[in-house]
């Protein structure tokens, strides 16, 4: 390669970079990292990530010295993932006031796995069972990696609006959780000396971000259903929909929520689609019932926690078929049910829930946060963070072209990227933008340079092709600014 050839290239990866500046600098605006030289490389290094979605580091930076830049960075022990993500907190809350109707913050847990020969500097999620050994005895392993608790907002249609809030953790022990329960009540031990205190600081620091708690509704799994996290959201103002797992106490302590709810009688019936594992459609019937229960707390903590007033809700498939799951949903919230569609309403809700799956999906499959090479937790943990955004935009953008969201096309695309989707659609080849540009045909755009065929009977592109589209919308504004310097040269 000539000399003037690489000062091309280098100058058009340059201006490459500075096409994604717009939503990065809009991103992190918010960003309260005190050193003003520790800010910019932040904004630098999630504008180097997002040019490369899913590359290593080296790849991003392109040259060694970003590389150092960008490893100093995440070494910096004056630097922690809160700081990180707070503007991007900040711009989650922004987003939220632009929209009207509740806020469903969804959480859950996920786990991130690595390979490494010493795993005490990353630290360990789990002891597993991989395989038997010869005696007969289960052989079993100790997995290296990260847990993160997320809380992600979105509206009731499943637009991501942001992340509020996240947790990140590993272990050095294991307690022997079953052993344990020989000897003590898990439910008199404190909140506050479990691991599953997580749920509560999260619903508490989420809605004291989002600073509307009338209007935020924060929906859990099986997991979630914790009486402390019912008696937090009631002091935080917000509200709560979990799926329940524990058959509490309920009215004069003399009998359970589930004998109440089998007394009540049946208030409507559902018809829903379920597909089983073969991928074969069937419509199946859901009856529903719903009832507002005076609930105690457990045995151990009645002294602690007051007795509530909260309604549960019981989704049960008739006359379920062999060979699959039926359905069975009971959900416990705070929020009053007094009718067929305020029921359904609440099951849609909780249907949303799957949207934080799919987005720790983004981080591992898109960004591959688990092929990061960073050999201490700590630096992982700033890595995730900032995948954590990236992912969030892949999610974001996805759920627009899906919702209909009428948004200007500038809030997800630079002038440039905007120039060079409308360019390179059928018959604008070689042709200048001329006139308004919608969002919804950049997105659809943007799935086809990923692969979407956009056939009137194939489903909305999902996360993978806007992914791979962006990655191909990268490399074409590379391309774009080398020709346009070398024609101006």
């Amino acid at each position: 390669m000539s000399t003037k050839q690489g000062r091309s290239q280098r100058r058009a990866s340059q201006e490459s970079l500075d096409s994604v500046r717009d939503w990065v600098g809009r991103e992190l605006q918010g960003s309260k990292l005190k050193d003003v030289r520790l800010r910019r490389r932040l904004h630098q290094l999630v504008e180097q990530m997002a040019s490369s979605p899913g590359q290593s580091i080296p790849f991003a930076c392109q040259d060694w010295a970003n590389t150092k830049a960008a490893y100093r960075f995440l070494d910096n022990d004056r630097v922690d993932e809160a700081e990180v993500l707070e503007g991007h907190f900040q711009s989650s809350r922004e987003r939220a006031a632009r929209t009207s109707g509740p806020i469903l913050v969804l959480h859950d847990t996920t786990e991130f796995s690595y390979k490494r020969d010493d795993i005490e500097p990353i630290g360990k999620t789990h002891v597993g069972v991989a395989g038997v050994n010869r005696d007969g005895r289960p052989r079993l392993y100790t997995a290296c990696g990260i847990l993160m608790h997320s809380s992600l907002a979105i509206t009731t249609d499943g637009l991501p609006l942001g992340l509020l809030s996240t947790k990140f953790w590993s272990r050095k022990t294991f307690k022997g959780t079953n052993a344990l329960k020989r000897s003590v009540n898990p439910t008199r031990v404190p909140i506050e000396q479990k691991e599953s205190v997580r749920w509560l600081e999260n619903l508490k620091q989420s809605t004291a971000r989002l600073g509307e708690p009338e209007r935020c509704v924060h929906v859990g799994d099986r997991e979630s259903d914790i009486y402390e996290l019912f008696c937090a959201a009631k002091d935080a103002g917000t509200h709560f929909l979990v799926r329940a797992c524990v058959d509490r106490l309920a009215g004069d302590g003399g009998h359970t929520i589930q004998a109440e709810m089998d007394e009540t009688r049946r208030k409507g019936l559902h018809r829903v689609e379920v597909r089983d594992q073969r991928g074969r459609v069937s419509l199946v019937v859901v009856e529903l019932k719903y009832r507002r229960i005076r609930v105690l707390p457990p045995i151990g903590k009645q002294s602690r926690y007051p007795e509530l007033s909260l309604t549960v809700l019981h989704a049960t498939e008739r006359d379920p078929p062999k060979g699959r799951d039926p359905i069975d949903w009971k959900l416990i919230t705070d929020l009053p049910i007094a009718s067929r569609t305020d029921a359904l309403e609440k099951l849609r809700w909780y249907a949303l829930r799957w949207k934080i799956e799919v987005f720790h999906k983004i981080l591992k499959s898109g960004c591959r946060a688990e092929e990061a090479k960073l050999r201490t937790a700590e630096r992982l943990v700033l890595l995730l963070a900032i995948l954590c955004i990236l992912g969030w935009r892949i999610f974001w953008m996805t759920m627009l072209q899906r919702t209909g969201a009428a948004v200007p096309p500038a809030l997800a695309f630079t002038p440039i990227e905007i120039e060079l989707l409308n360019r390179s659609t059928r018959g604008n080849v070689g042709r200048r933008t001329s006139g308004r540009v919608s969002i919804h045909s950049c997105l659809v755009q943007l799935a086809k340079l990923g692969g979407y065929l956009n056939r009137a009977s194939d489903a909305p592109p999902g996360n993978m092709v806007m992914w791979r589209g962006l990655m191909r919308l990268n490399s074409m504004v590379v391309g774009y600014e080398m020709g346009r310097q070398d024609v101006g040269n």
